[in-house]
């Protein structure tokens, strides 16, 4: 039989349990009301690329780049078999550099990312805000998690399709090349998306860009760029396979049984020798710029990485195989999105290797 003291003592627990789950769901609706609120603002800052090219008080910087937009979103449909729909047929100056912050973190001895599920995109390894602050504000509380935790700005972003998503002025500040590439990133997840699978989504999308490009620029007789292209996307590769090998050793070092501080030190000096290879490959490279790998170097940073460009060699494979011809490479892709998380891992490892 229950004493009296002891019913309150539950009672209170009851009270606590019930109010961390209130303010769980508060949370979550902050969060999702400022997505929406976000998107929405998006949304409004529209205007028809041809309308902002008729506008006499428009940069001529700002109509070459609108220009070439339209032209490449024509190469995206004809030549890439990409969706053929109103997105990028608009334009949206948000008055900032950012359009989202991206939010990364995985636990301090761990590879595995942290996940966050939504509706529409399914479970991804990031959390998006519409506020640098935000977004900050957010990494702050995982880091009292003890997670590893990375911030990054994003200059576009896609709704698969289910909006007429626009060109932002966060995106003019590219080069001629990396603003087309990202029409056809952005594009191909309209094509194929997986929910749950933020690396295959990212990797896929990255392969189609970079297809795309060279294609565009051998259409267009730019030879110097293409070579240029060419250097850039071989030290991307490089940087890959460096950073693969860190990543292969933080896993093997989390798996090992050995006591916390000891574990730590051997992080960073993993972290360090990533470093020291990613000054090697800018001594080495022919391709204009230097890779710079963001703070705070940790898991999470990683993690980041390894989304865009971790399946990249798998993609790059299987174009190949199909000699180069595009119906045969999505459908291949497709083929591997269909199967279960754990096939298609490792199906990718076995093709990433080849």
């Amino acid at each position: 039989m229950y004493s009296l003291s002891q019913t309150n003592l539950n009672r209170r627990r009851l009270m606590l349990a019930l109010s961390a789950v209130v303010a769980l769901l508060l949370l979550q609706g902050c969060y999702y009301v400022q997505a929406i609120n976000g998107h929405r603002d998006v949304m409004k800052s529209r205007q028809p690329i041809d309308e902002v090219l008729a506008n006499p008080e428009i940069s001529s910087e700002l109509k070459d780049k609108l220009r070439l937009v339209q032209e490449a979103r024509q190469f995206a449909t004809e030549q890439l078999r990409l969706p053929d729909n109103d997105s990028y047929s608009s334009y949206a100056d948000l008055e900032r550099d950012y359009v989202v912050w991206n939010v990364f973190a995985a636990p301090e001895f761990s590879m595995d990312a942290k996940q966050w599920c939504f509706p529409v995109a399914g479970c991804v390894a990031y959390r998006g805000y519409f506020s640098q602050d935000s977004a900050e504000t957010s990494a702050e509380f995982l880091q009292k998690d003890g997670y590893d935790v990375a911030v990054g700005g994003v200059a576009a972003y896609s709704t698969l399709g289910r909006f007429a998503d626009p060109v932002l002025n966060t995106m003019m500040r590219w080069s001629d090349t990396q603003l087309v590439a990202v029409i056809f990133h952005e594009l191909a997840h309209q094509v194929l998306y997986v929910k749950g699978d933020s690396r295959f989504n990212e990797s896929f999308a990255t392969a189609v860009a970079d297809i795309g490009i060279r294609r565009w620029l051998v259409m267009r007789n730019e030879d110097e760029i293409l070579r240029n292209y060419r250097n850039s996307r071989e030290r991307q590769r490089a940087l890959v396979r460096v950073v693969e090998q860190a990543r292969s050793d933080l896993a093997a070092l989390y798996d090992s049984d050995i006591e916390p501080q000891v574990m730590r030190n051997d992080k960073e000096r993993i972290f360090a020798t990533l470093v020291r290879d990613v000054e090697a490959l800018n001594e080495q490279s022919a391709a204009p710029g230097r890779i710079a790998l963001a703070e705070p170097l940790n898991n999470a940073r990683l993690v980041s990485l390894g989304l865009y460009e971790g399946w990249s060699e798998a993609f790059r494979n299987i174009y190949d195989e199909c000699a180069q011809e595009l119906e045969c490479f999505y459908s291949r892709s497709r083929e591997l999105a269909d199967l279960s998380h754990e096939e298609r891992l490792a199906q990718m490892t076995l093709l990433n290797e080849q």
